[in-house]
């Protein structure tokens, strides 16, 4: 019996967001399946991102691949809202990080941002021979800033050998930077034992916890604070639903989503921030969904394959979501695409709540292609593909 493939995750870090959530999942499945051996080296052991310090150690994706047995090393530094560059890296650093790829056979990198750092290694002559898979997660590569400067230079230079979207846009945006690099698209899948629906309805712990009434129409937006998902619009789009539905609550989660962030408070004052939860960062998104009868999403660009929207509809809230990135596929007979307008958004909030039970009993059918055991299939092919080129090669 040969050995288990060895993979390296190359990261940022370990703070909220989407890509995590996915990236965290697909390792330690691959893991668990035996076949390859995962480990993971991060650039930040701290993120201060959207008004909030997240530390590395605090983070749920974290603690459940350490307990998964994944190896995790970090390089010490600090995330923030620029990538850090190739000049930004101690020899220390480059050691270690050198030592780490060595003992791999292949590298994956989550986003293009951790590229600094092979360049880095390979302008220092530093740089293990390796195959590299880049995993992509947006579908504006515009707004990556330098980072999509190396991955360009990446690919030139023959560092990153494939690239996996998890979306066709991000595929399709992508594509001239990757130029001949192969390119696999994989679609995103969630962890279905974690959500599904309630069995019954009334009683819900989360409500109970913020006040709302059992009746109450509730809606729940999961994103960070930052121009992309656009939350100024979410709160437009309350006001304009508040009119309709006047006893209706609102939950927001998501690194920023606190009132101790002074944007969010000022938005709030605006608005009016009755019935609006604001509860940041919460490791139970899966009873968050449970309780809402509405999962929204008022993104204005930069979206792939956006997790929320499966999530929700796997536990029973109806995705309603502006048409960005692959959004519209995704939610096709689950749920609904709006345009970017609150009256527009409020509206389809109305038709969901109206048209729950039909919405539910359709994403109860498609479960199957919302799990994610085909998506970690799939990426283990990928990378069983590359050392399988490299042997063929050699």
């Amino acid at each position: 019996m040969s050995a288990p493939l060895r993979v390296l995750s190359l990261t940022e870090g370990f703070f909220a967001g989407g890509a995590r959530i996915l990236h965290s999942d697909v390792v330690a499945g691959l893991h668990a399946r035996g076949e390859q051996h995962h480990s993971v080296l991060a650039i930040a052991s701290r993120a201060r991102r959207e008004s909030t310090v997240q530390h590395m150690a605090g983070d749920p994706r974290y603690r459940a691949l350490r307990a998964s047995g994944i190896g995790i090393t970090s390089l010490g530094k600090t995330a923030g809202p620029v990538p850090h560059a190739p000049h930004a890296f101690s020899s220390r650093q480059l050691r270690t990080a050198a030592r780490a790829i060595a003992a791999a056979d292949v590298v994956l990198t989550l986003k293009e941002q951790p590229l600094g750092l092979l360049l880095a290694l390979d302008e220092a002559m530093m740089l293990p021979d390796r195959p590299v898979v880049t995993c992509l997660h947006r579908s504006d590569p515009e707004h990556s800033g330098d980072a999509l400067e190396w991955l360009g230079e990446s690919v030139r230079r023959g560092i990153v050998t494939a690239a996996v979207s998890c979306a066709r846009s991000t595929d399709a945006a992508y594509a001239s930077v990757l130029g001949d690099t192969q390119r696999h698209v994989v679609d995103n899948g969630i962890d279905l034992s974690r959500f599904e629906p309630s069995v019954t309805r009334g009683g819900d712990r989360v409500r109970r916890e913020l006040g709302i009434p059992d009746r109450a129409v509730v809606v729940a937006y999961a994103a960070r604070f930052d121009a992309m998902k656009d939350p100024e619009l979410f709160l437009r789009s309350v006001a304009a639903h508040r009119a309709l539905v006047p006893d209706a609550h609102y939950v927001m989660c998501g690194a920023g989503m606190t009132r101790e962030n002074p944007r969010l408070t000022e938005l709030l004052e605006v608005i009016g921030g009755d019935r609006i939860h604001a509860l940041g960062i919460r490791d139970d998104m899966p009873a968050i969904y449970r309780a809402a009868d509405v999962v929204s999403l008022t993104s204005a660009f930069g979206e792939a394959a956006p997790l929320c929207l499966l999530e929700g509809a796997a536990s029973g809230a109806v995705p309603v979501t502006t048409d960005v990135g692959d959004a519209a596929r995704l939610v096709e007979g689950i749920g609904i695409v709006t345009p970017r307008n609150p009256d527009a958004i409020a509206a389809g909030w109305g038709r969901a709540v109206e048209e729950r039970v039909a919405f539910g009993g359709a994403a109860l059918a498609a479960r199957d292609r919302l799990g994610r055991d085909r998506m970690i299939a799939e990426y283990g092919a990928v990378i069983a593909e590359q050392v399988a080129g490299l042997r063929i090669a050699a």
